[in-house]
């Protein structure tokens, strides 16, 4: 039985008068409930009238091992809370926020080995921007000092090293979603989100992402992967290359639907970074931890960052923690006994979201989560496949457990849904239609129509059968009115 102190009806009111729910359009909730999920066991959860749902997005692409981990992870809790319930990371250290950088940056790939924590992806993406901003600065001064202190040395360079341009601004990829605080949303590339906020924070340039389904078809692979990295260079030109501190993008791109590299996209990336002297920062808050078949998304692409962001899967969601991953050169000038990161957040590092953190990671190291993913990939791309015979199915895309359908008018020219027919699709039929059948997944349109499908990482072929199963009949019903 699942555990409430108010019954569903209470429940329903409470909700109705006193939640207010993240991207969620209320006024909808006037004439029909909200749902209330109240228990979860491995892929599946059960909401407050008994029924049960496959959840095909694990949380919000986040709850890797399942939700069946509870009492463990529950009990690995309760000792720390028992033995120290918080304390900060401000100017302090203890024992898990010390044992879980230590094992986050064993897991990361090259010398990604400083871990700075907080609360979550929005979070570790503020968190980023800003130690991209002020590592410049701490390099100058420090390259300064170091300067200074040589016997012989042209007061024209030293004139100039004490003054350098300021670098502040960052580029970031069209349709990115990247958080919702006021930096996270100056890097977001979606402009709904951006639009009731704006102006932001100043100033950041968007370069197409690698959505390939829409190009010339006589355009080869070699040919898109140097259109990217033609427009990125001249995006840093355009900003003036001293000017610039970041590249921020995902090894995967989310919003949108599952946009994968190129071939030798990432390693002409890290490159212009590298020549322009741009830290690269990968966004692997949905990518690590497992979610494309690698610890990290940057180990599979090889993609050789010097910052990473992650959250989600750090705690498969069971607390709240993010965390930034810097390499060791990133760290470098920050050694300096008056130098410091001008940031922290209260709850960063707190110790039982640390110790959540690490007995997760224990468990998808003991159940060998992460080999999991690879091992079924082919055969979750192969089950979902089965989808393209439907005639509104154009696309299907990712890797590991990330995987996206673009819904399509017309497959042949691949013409898109205007807005009024999405809107119709899915808002008003597609949600609707798969939750009743007992499948969460995610129907988004922040660019083109699209289905995401991110279970968490314990399913199997018995879970991939359901999740294509009900969404066969799902879409064909779909396409079937659309005709009519």
């Amino acid at each position: 039985m699942a555990t409430t102190a108010l019954d569903a009806i209470s429940l329903q009111r409470a909700a109705k008068d006193h939640l207010w729910m993240h991207f969620t359009r209320m006024g909808g909730y006037e004439t029909q409930d909200v749902p209330i999920i109240v228990r979860g066991d491995g892929c599946y959860l059960e909401d407050v009238n008994g029924k049960r749902y496959l959840d095909a997005l694990a949380g919000l692409f986040s709850v890797n091992i399942g939700y069946s981990f509870g009492d463990e992870i529950g009990q690995a809790a309760h000792e720390q809370m028992r033995e120290l319930p918080f304390y900060t990371n401000w100017s302090y250290a203890h024992p898990r926020a010390v044992e879980l950088a230590a094992e986050v940056a064993s897991l990361a790939p090259g010398d990604l080995s400083r871990v700075f924590f907080c609360n979550g992806g929005s979070e570790a993406v503020d968190s980023a921007w800003k130690l991209a901003r002020q590592y410049y600065q701490a390099r100058g001064e420090s390259r300064l000092k170091a300067a200074s202190a040589e016997p012989v040395t042209r007061h024209d360079e030293l004139a100039a090293m004490r003054t350098p341009p300021r670098r502040f601004k960052a580029i970031a990829r069209h349709i990115a979603y990247h958080g919702t605080t006021f930096g996270a949303l100056s890097i977001n590339g979606i402009p709904a989100l951006r639009g009731p906020f704006e102006p932001l924070v100043s100033e950041v340039r968007h370069v197409s992402n690698t959505n390939r389904y829409h190009r010339p078809p006589e355009e080869t692979e070699e040919q898109f992967t140097r259109f990217l990295l033609d427009e990125l260079e001249a995006a840093i030109l355009a900003l003036g290359p001293e000017t610039v501190c970041l590249v921020h993008m995902e090894p995967v791109q989310n919003a949108g639907g599952c946009f994968t590299p190129p071939a030798g996209y990432w390693q002409g990336v890290r490159e212009i970074c590298t020549r322009y002297d741009v830290l690269l920062s990968a966004d692997e808050v949905i990518t690590g931890f497992g979610r494309v078949g690698a610890w990290f998304g940057s180990e599979r692409f090889d993609i050789r960052p010097d910052l990473i962001t992650s959250a989600k899967g750090l705690s498969s969601s069971y607390a709240a923690i993010g965390a930034v991953i810097a390499t060791n050169g990133v760290m470098e000038p920050f050694l300096d006994s008056t130098s410091m990161f001008s940031h922290g957040i209260t709850f960063g590092g707190h110790p039982v979201q640390c110790a959540i953190a690490l007995k997760n990671i224990e468990i998808m190291k003991r159940e060998r989560i992460v080999e999991g993913v690879r091992e079924n990939e082919d055969a979750f791309r192969a089950t979902l496949a089965q989808l393209l015979d439907l005639p509104i199915v154009g696309d299907l895309r990712g890797t590991g457990y990330f995987w996206a359908l673009e819904l399509v008018k017309d497959k042949d020219t691949r013409e898109s849904f205007t807005d009024d027919e999405c809107e119709w699709l899915l808002r008003e039929y597609l949600s609707n239609a798969l939750f009743e059948a007992g499948l969460i997944c995610r129907a988004d349109d922040r660019g083109d129509p699209v289905i995401q499908i991110s279970p968490p990482l314990v399913a199997g072929q018995a879970e991939f059968d359901e999740i294509a199963g009900i969404l066969g009949d799902v879409l064909a019903e779909a396409a079937r009115r659309m005709r009519a």
